[in-house]
């Protein structure tokens, strides 16, 4: 088998990458998409040829209208396959603070996005499908280490 042929034959799995904001008060942000249910925080699909910086940065610019640099992987999470879809690789970066004068430059695609708000961590969890508030809770309780979290389905090992 020539190496093109190998490469074509290994799996493919889908990747996404999201920014974990909150605001002075330790808020959560999380954003409403008009085009699926429930709420999630920004972010998105990683592109062909894209990173998941790249990913998280140019989602970032889209859906809040932010230059913005993420200031570290927080976690890694391996969602394993549903019947509606396909396994993927979840990366959440650190956002950081926004203060006011960041939140008042907030401009969403409002053809993608409807609102957004700050929640505190119970708040966003009946917001959020289970998966991503799994993940949320366990960036949230080592946002302050220096560790990335590797999860699986959204669980520590």
């Amino acid at each position: 088998m020539d190496d093109k042929t190998y490469q074509a034959s290994l799996p493919k799995k889908s990747m996404a990458a999201g920014a974990l904001f909150w605001d002075e008060n330790g808020r959560i942000l999380l954003v409403n998409p008009t085009y699926k249910e429930p709420w999630e925080i920004p972010g998105g699909s990683v592109e062909t040829q894209e990173s998941p910086r790249q990913a998280c940065i140019r989602e970032i610019k889209e859906e809040l209208g932010l230059d913005w640099q993420p200031e570290r992987l927080l976690c890694v999470d391996y969602v394993s396959q549903q019947p509606d879809k396909l396994e993927a690789l979840i990366f959440i970066f650190e956002g950081g603070l926004l203060d006011a004068a960041a939140i008042a430059r907030l401009t969403l695609p409002w053809d993608e996005l409807s609102e957004f708000r700050f929640c505190t961590l119970a708040e966003a969890l009946t917001l959020v499908n289970g998966r991503l508030g799994r993940r949320i809770s366990q960036c949230f309780a080592y946002l302050h280490g220096t560790v990335t979290l590797y999860l699986e389905d959204g669980c520590i090992l």
